[in-house]
């Protein structure tokens, strides 16, 4: 992008010195309904950030719209701000508020978002799930301690830092809930919504929700990195939300061929129909899937080893004449005609030695040939006849 063209669309910095006396803005990351993501560098320091520019004036949304994105973006900041300092949730770095404009300044992860790299790899090995789910469940578990849910967990709001670790993001829907409160307010992405968030849009006589639904969601997004497609999508979308609302999805595929019980088991505990009987984040920590396993330690037997290492000695001194070993013989030469081969001969000629030799007269004038003649000799067949 031009540098004219990236400042046209960048706000006034006349309308947010704050922001530019701090820091420079660079190329653009992505877009959203009101929002950019860009990356900025902090002028002080050199180090990079991504800063999130919010639009709030109202020349491109109602009045109405433009104070509820203000509302909904102070939110998100004061739970960041309870969020701050765990490793695997996105880190508010600074913050500025104009008339017209929101800046959220965050670290930089420069991976990318998981589902990007979910689109390169296809599928995640069990090894590789397990250490993203664990990540993010730690995660979960934190911001549902302080009694957040966070309403639009999934693959795209899920970060990866220079090292694949991952980072929770996008605490847009995310809200603080008050003992005992139940959500009714539908909001998420399609594909992840669990069932009772259907159900309450749907349906007065149904409880509202709570942090069960992030639950939900994480189960589909572990389905997901398993084997590379959602537990529950249709082409038509009223069918896949009827999909959602019967828990209806199956480890049928071959994808799943592979898989081994554990993984499969906690989607299925993730995955239930009554938030009731899902885990929680704590308890889905101490599924065995995440114990590994623990080898006896054995003990050290001296007699044992130096066996084994005299052994390997010997190996590697006997290797050291290999090189002296006769080229292989094809089965045609064996068949045909095996004396030819001199190591053969040789091996035949001992053989025969051993045991004919007793027959051999040990006389300076022998003629040993005559031992292995195969024509008969006519003054034997005249003995024998007569």
């Amino acid at each position: 992008m031009a540098k004219d063209e990236m400042d046209s669309e960048l706000p006034a910095q006349e309308a947010a010195k704050g922001f530019y006396a701090r820091y420079e803005p660079k190329e653009q990351l992505g877009r959203g309904v009101s929002s950019v993501v860009r990356r900025c560098v902090e002028k002080e320091t050199g180090k990079e950030y991504a800063v999130k520019i919010i639009d709030i004036s109202e020349e491109k949304q109602q009045q109405y719209q433009a104070e509820q994105t203000k509302q909904d973006t102070i939110r998100e900041i004061n739970i960041l701000k309870m969020c701050s300092g765990h490793k695997h949730i996105i880190e508010l770095h600074d913050s500025f508020e104009t008339n017209t404009f929101i800046f959220l300044v965050f670290e930089l992860c420069k991976q990318g978002e998981l589902f990007d790299y979910l689109t390169q790899v296809v599928t995640m090995s069990e090894k590789r799930t397990r250490i993203v789910m664990r990540q993010l469940l730690e995660a979960v578990d934190f911001v549902h301690k302080k009694d957040i849910v966070h309403r639009d967990l999934k693959p795209e709001n899920i970060l990866l830092d220079d090292n694949m670790n991952l980072k929770l993001s996008d605490f847009g829907f995310a809200t603080v809930l008050s003992p005992k409160e139940e959500l009714t307010e539908l909001c998420g992405t399609p594909g992840y919504l669990a069932p009772e968030v259907l159900a309450v849009s749907m349906y007065d006589d149904v409880p509202g929700y709570g942090q069960p639904v992030d639950m939900w969601a994480i189960g589909v997004i572990m389905y997901t990195l398993l084997c590379g497609a959602p537990p529950f999508w249709h082409r038509k979308q009223m069918q896949m939300l009827r999909m959602i609302m019967q828990a209806n999805y199956q480890f049928g595929s071959p994808e799943w061929d592979d898989i081994s019980q554990g993984p499969k088991d906690l989607i299925a505990s993730l995955l239930v129909l009554d938030p009731a009987k899902r885990l929680t984040s704590s308890e889905a920590l101490q599924h065995p899937y995440f114990k590994r396993e623990v080898k006896p330690v054995v003990k050290f037997q001296a007699k044992k080893k130096f066996r084994a290492a005299v052994i390997c000695v010997n190996f590697f001194f006997r290797m050291r004449f290999f090189k002296n070993n006769p080229p292989p013989i094809s089965g045609e030469v064996m068949n045909n005609n095996p004396y030819s081969v001199k190591n053969v001969r040789k091996l035949i000629d001992g053989c025969a030695f051993k045991m004919y030799g007793h027959w051999v007269k040990k006389v300076d004038n022998q003629n040993r040939a005559a031992l292995f003649e195969h024509a008969p000799r006519n003054d034997w067949k005249e003995h024998h006849d007569s």
